[in-house]
């Protein structure tokens, strides 16, 4: 905690701040502080005051005030001088709850208070770091290559692996968390890769010949795609991703030592009639679950394969590695190809087992179905979110609070993810919602 001032000082220069705690008293004790507040005119729709803390005069903390008594919840924020003075003008006339917030500070008590009035602000610092981090600036890193989705690695620098999304440069980025936070240094602290098969089979990154010309077997050779979903294997640390497009395909990334010039890329592409990758992710035991166009749920088990390198590993050397689940929902009108209408967007793997059902089980996306669904033993579970109704998953993270709590203890969380809200049961008065999945054992179960 020793350098939180000076950090709160650095960012207010130029950063928004985030929160400061403070005790706010309504009249001024007198001394310094009274002077200043009797320095500052306020009219009859205005709030103003002091804010001060252990050092004298905090400046450049956020003062907020927030009323909900006036037909549209109403905001507004000012921040302070460099004497700690602060005057929010033009005030509806309600009711305010009035805080202060600002870096290495906790949230103030929020007290009453209505426009005319000089009310003071006293600030008192965060309890601990712990506290303090709670509301932080983010960190803007300018990288060189796009980023879309993102995944923390757990390797000893906490390695932030990227995708570039549906369109970009043909190359996996990444972020050296820890080099980062402890020098600073974007451009050393980041790098990327082209995407590189071993199409000479000898298990190493060798010279390459480019996507437009073909395979030379004494060679490697660059393939030209983008990434869309990243997610890191507990097994061996190999980045795998998602390539968008019919027939789509799957991608694991070798990083190796020096992952800019010896990584080396796996590409597989889904075996008809699947098609149409979208989101996915890796159980811990190595396995890559992905959402398909198709109408289906997929896992690739690498293990399967016969052939993963060498001049025929470019993609449909390894249909035995896929097994295809069909998603429940009428298939599109005269498709004669097994699949579904059902477009899921993403897959997350339970690895722990948040949600009751097991470990490493897919949790589906189901999107045209208001609902996510769970792949338990081969067979599909469908739970439907009711009310209100339009539920669209875009993806789900599982969170275990107290592990001998049993189902209370744990749950899966998700949001209606829609662009258009007022589309779902409800319209125009539909707000973004969070919305938390448990699984009790019984429906009398409490």
């Amino acid at each position: 905690m020793k350098d939180v001032g000076a950090t709160r000082r650095y960012w207010q220069s130029g950063v928004v701040a985030i929160a400061m705690a403070a005790f706010m008293a309504l009249t001024a004790p007198g001394g310094l502080r009274a002077q200043q507040a009797a320095s500052i005119n306020i009219g009859d729709a205005d709030l103003g005051g002091v804010v001060t803390g252990a050092s004298g005069p905090e400046a450049g903390v956020w003062v907020i005030a927030e009323t909900r008594d006036l037909p549209t919840q109403f905001a507004k924020i000012v921040v302070t001088d460099d004497q700690g003075r602060y005057v929010m003008p033009d005030l509806p006339r309600a009711n305010y709850n009035v805080w202060v917030r600002g870096y290495g500070l906790a949230d103030s008590p929020k007290v009453q208070a209505a426009p005319g009035r000089i009310v003071n602000l006293a600030a008192v610092p965060a309890p601990n770091a712990a506290a303090a981090a709670e509301i932080y600036p983010p960190t803007l890193i300018s990288t060189c290559f796009p980023t879309h989705h993102l995944n923390f690695a757990s390797d000893e620098n906490q390695t932030l692996w990227t995708s570039p999304g549906v369109v970009g440069p043909g190359v996996i980025g990444w972020l050296n968390r820890k080099m980062f936070e402890e020098s600073g240094e974007e451009a050393r602290s980041q790098g990327w890769s082209p995407f590189v098969l071993d199409t000479n089979g000898n298990g190493k990154r060798d010279d390459y010949v480019e996507p437009t010309q073909p395979v030379d077997p004494t060679k490697d050779k660059r393939i030209q795609i983008n990434h869309y979903a990243v997610a890191i294997s507990p097994t061996d640390g190999a980045i795998w991703g998602t390539v968008l497009g019919y027939p789509g395909a799957i991608i694991r990334f070798a990083p190796g030592p020096d992952p800019t010039h010896t990584g080396l890329t796996e590409i597989y592409e889904p075996p008809l009639p699947g098609f149409g990758p979208r989101g996915g992710d890796i159980g811990a035991d190595g396995i890559y679950w992905v959402s398909l166009a198709s109408g289906h749920v997929a896992s690739f088990d690498r293990r399967k394969c016969r052939v993963v390198n060498g001049p025929s590993a470019t993609g449909k050397h390894c249909p035995e590695g896929w097994t295809l689940y069909q998603l429940p929902g009428p298939q599109l009108k005269d498709v004669p190809d097994p699949g579904s209408a059902e477009g899921s967007y993403y897959v997350w793997v339970d690895w722990f087992d948040t949600f009751g059902l097991g470990r490493n089980v897919p949790i589906i996306m189901g999107n045209l179905n208001s609902s996510i669904l769970a792949l338990v033993d081969g067979r599909l579970i469908n739970f439907v979110v009711p009310y209100p109704m339009g539920f669209f998953a875009k993806n789900v993270d599982g969170r275990i609070d107290d592990p001998n709590a049993g189902w209370k203890g744990k749950a899966l969380w998700s949001t209606y993810g829609s662009r258009t809200n007022f589309h779902l049961e409800g319209a125009k008065e539909n707000r973004p919602r969070a919305v938390k999945l448990q699984l009790r054992p019984n429906p009398l179960a409490r």
